[in-house]
């Protein structure tokens, strides 16, 4: 087996007694099965040879939820946009503006893929519907991805006075469901050993309670990940007190689908938030006494004002949350900034939450979400992906905590080289495996046709949906 040897890297970020910890000018070692050595002079086998001098050495970093579908279609679209009568939310009236057709449903996928490598991720859970060539990029990329098919039984429409309603239809909704387990079966015969399947009831409100329940027992059954986007929205948490009575947490108890398994994607609107009309304050402890994991996208929500109360409270009271860069920019590193800053307004406590708490989440705890205590960490034993981070940027520089400086000031623009499972698949900033050129091309014009669907759809020019930034005097 080849042998990697990255010899006296400046700083390392290896694993030691529980913790990240820094180390410095030693010799990171491994092959495609593992990490073989974290520590000052391997003397083993060395088929390659990589100089860490003005390098820092860390783990691949574990992102828990992302979409691939049609999101690289709406970047510069629906920034300055929301729907004030659903608390300045976008996701309802906008994100299903834009649709990616079956030309650029690979475009989307090879762009956020390349996007998450040169932020330094090495594991992916990617929430999208399936198309003929999502395998098959998943496994060219090198990375580790676990695929979602998303399945549910409604679907969101607005009333003409911008109400939430839904359009039921629990035929389809069971077809879309064996479809994604159909999905899931070809991800189980995959032979890389990086391709996971995830079963993915779309959304809590989108779902009735026995259809999420038995997403659950086939998960267990299947021995894989449950993914279900839950208390993201306070319209999603007025429809669930309309029909049960209660919010997302109290309802996922009752009908038990809480669990180790089950990773709730944003887990923002809890009953301890101000917007919601509960002042229980139980969510946490339910969360966090069922092991129940939580993906924090606090980039996308912050767009309309929102966010959750707050990343450190929760961490406090013992949930596991993981980090995810739900949609644009797939730059995991922005993320994690964001999460920090984050934090801190919405508790007004600089110190609800630090640097190496944040670093965390975006490693070790997104790889407790996934069930692979074998990711997100440098020790002898580990899987192989390792991330190389360039000391001499301009960014990085003066380097007195290269992780603070990676995550508040250079972000991707350091990260130089990504091994997953032993191989290189990110060289001087390039993903490999991954045409980028060519889905860049393709995006242009997709995101033209894309916004012909919608004009014709609205029966409006696009430039009264979602203005441009700025105005383009004739």
């Amino acid at each position: 087996m080849s042998v990697t040897v990255i010899r006296r890297a400046s700083w390392v970020i290896r694993w030691e007694r529980g913790r990240h910890v820094y180390a410095r000018d030693i010799d990171v070692a491994f092959d495609h099965d593992g990490i073989l050595h974290v520590g000052p002079d391997w003397q083993g086998q060395a088929d390659q040879e990589v100089d860490g001098r003005n390098r820092l050495v860390m783990p691949g970093l574990v992102n828990i939820h992302c979409h691939s579908g049609d999101e690289p279609l709406a970047k510069g679209l629906f920034d300055d946009v929301g729907t004030p009568e659903l608390w300045g939310n976008a996701l309802y009236e906008f994100s299903t503006l834009i649709d990616s057709d079956a030309d650029a449903k690979a475009a989307c996928q090879t762009l956020m893929l390349s996007e998450l490598l040169k932020s330094g991720v090495t594991s992916c859970l990617d929430i999208a519907g399936d198309h003929e060539h999502w395998l098959g990029v998943a496994a060219q990329s090198g990375m580790r991805v676990w695929l979602a098919p998303g399945f549910r039984q409604a679907r969101w429409r607005l009333s003409p006075q911008k109400a939430l309603e839904y359009d039921w239809n629990e035929a389809a909704g069971e077809a879309a469901r064996e479809a994604a387990l159909s999905v899931l079966d070809r991800v189980a015969a995959d032979t890389t050993g990086r391709l996971t399947g995830v079963v993915a009831p779309s959304q809590i409100d989108t779902c009735h309670p026995d259809f999420l329940a038995a997403a659950l027992d086939e998960a267990r059954s299947r021995k894989v990940p449950m993914t279900v986007h839950a208390a993201q929205t306070m319209a999603e948490v007025t429809e669930l007190h309309r029909r049960h009575g209660k919010g997302a947490v109290a309802l996922l108890k009752d009908i038990g689908v809480l669990g180790p398994e089950v990773i709730l994607g944003h887990g923002i609107c809890l009953d301890h938030h101000p917007l919601t009309r509960e002042r229980t304050a139980m969510d946490l402890e339910t969360l966090a006494t069922s092991g129940t994991n939580v993906a924090h996208c606090p980039v996308t929500f912050a767009r309309s004002g929102q966010g959750m109360e707050s990343l450190g409270r929760y961490l406090r009271a013992g949930v596991n949350v993981g980090i995810g860069t739900d949609t644009i920019p797939f730059n995991m590193l922005e993320e994690m900034r964001e999460a920090i800053i984050q934090s801190r307004c919405r508790s007004g406590d600089f110190a609800d939450i630090d640097t190496a708490a944040i670093f965390h989440a975006a490693t070790v705890r997104g790889a407790q979400a996934l069930g692979r205590p074998d990711l997100g960490r440098l020790f002898p034993g580990a899987r192989s992906d390792v991330v190389c981070v360039d000391l001499t940027a301009p960014s990085m520089r003066p380097v007195h905590d290269p992780l603070r400086s990676l995550i508040y000031a250079a972000a991707e623009r350091a990260v130089r080289d990504v091994w997953v499972a032993g191989r290189k698949v990110l060289a001087e900033g390039k993903a490999l495996g991954l045409d980028t050129d060519g889905a860049l091309a393709e995006i242009d014009a997709a995101q033209a046709r894309a916004i012909k669907v919608a004009e014709s759809a609205r029966g409006q020019a696009f430039s009264v949906i979602a203005p441009r930034s700025l105005e383009m005097p004739e």
